[in-house]
Formats: structure tokens, sequence, C-alpha cells
């Protein structure tokens, strides 16, 4: 997230940050956007998450969001949210998908998995809908296996690649060179 913001500071992102949510009260995240001069809002999940995915989706509307940028944000969008926003919301991905995606896998499970494989990994963006790291796949970027690695060394490797990655597919869609569909 805070790759993409800076982009967009910085003139190398044509867009505009408008909001910033987590579902965690004490995430960084939070801290940082609202240093940045952004909107950051807590919407808690567990309780009731219909309501979640209502109060969601009323924000980001209210706020002009055109596109849904994941980053870090580990819980499943409801039918609200991913109705409205069908084929704009953007997730990035610790490894390669299909294989290496789908519920419980996330930061180290990945890199574990992944490793035990003795396979590439990747550091992939996609499209987000209705099931776990199964929408389409927009770009993804190669990371070589090294023999015997940890995967500890691997999500190092991995993690240093994530903020460029996601920054250079936003700004090929932006320049139409990636094609959204409808």
């Amino acid at each position: 997230m805070r790759a993409i913001v800076e982009a967009i500071a910085a003139g190398e992102l044509a867009a505009e940050a408008a909001l910033v949510v987590s579902n965690n009260r004490s995430a960084p995240a939070l801290d940082y956007a609202e240093g940045q001069g952004l909107r950051a809002l807590r919407i808690a999940t567990q309780a009731d998450p219909e309501a979640a995915d209502r109060r969601l989706c009323e924000a980001l509307v209210a706020d002009g969001v055109e596109w849904v940028i994941l980053s870090g944000y580990l819980r499943q969008l409801g039918p609200i949210t991913l109705g409205r926003y069908r084929n704009r919301v953007f997730n990035i991905h610790p490894g390669p998908l299909p294989d290496f995606g789908g519920h419980g896998m996330y930061g180290r499970a990945v890199h574990e998995a992944v490793a035990a494989a003795g396979v590439d990994s990747a550091v992939t963006i996609h499209l987000v809908d209705e099931v776990y790291d199964r929408g389409p796949v927009l770009a993804a970027r190669t990371v070589p296996a090294i023999a015997g690695e940890s995967a500890e060394a691997l999500e190092a490797r991995v993690t240093a690649l994530e903020p460029e990655v996601f920054v250079e597919t936003l700004q090929a869609i932006i320049r139409g060179e990636i094609s959204l569909p409808d």
C-alpha cells in the first residue's frame, strides 16, 4: 500500500488514493494513511460480516473509489462489494496461482508450500472474485527456485519484489497494456 501511495505522490502512477480500510484497529496502514492525509477507516468484520460488507461498499462509493486495491487485507470481500466492484478489485499474492492459493494460503504458509515443492515462486497480481485466489491473473513475476532455500529466505525475496510488481501492474492497466474484463 505504501508503495502505491508513494508512486501516486511522486507522479509515477496516474491515480488518486482515496481511502484506506482495515479490519484491524492496530494496522500500521491506518496510521500511515492518516499521516499522508488519507481517510482511514476500520471496519470490524467478525461479528457481522454482512453489515461490514455493506459498510465497506458504502464507504468506497461515498469516497468515489473506482478500483479497490487489496494489500494485506486478509478478509474475504462480501457479495455487495464484489458485485459493485466486479473486475475492479485487485489483490497481490506471494506465490504462483492457482497452485499455491486458496483459503489459508497467505504469508509464510505460501512460501513454505512453494519451498517444499521446490518450484519457482511468483509475485502475482490478480482480480478478486468470490473464491480466494481464483480470479484472473493480470500479471506475475517469477521468483526462481533456489535449491535448499528456506521458506524465510524465499519470503524475503518475494516480499522485496511485491511493491514494484504491484505499481508496475497498475501502471500497465492505466496505460491500457493490460485489459480488464467488463
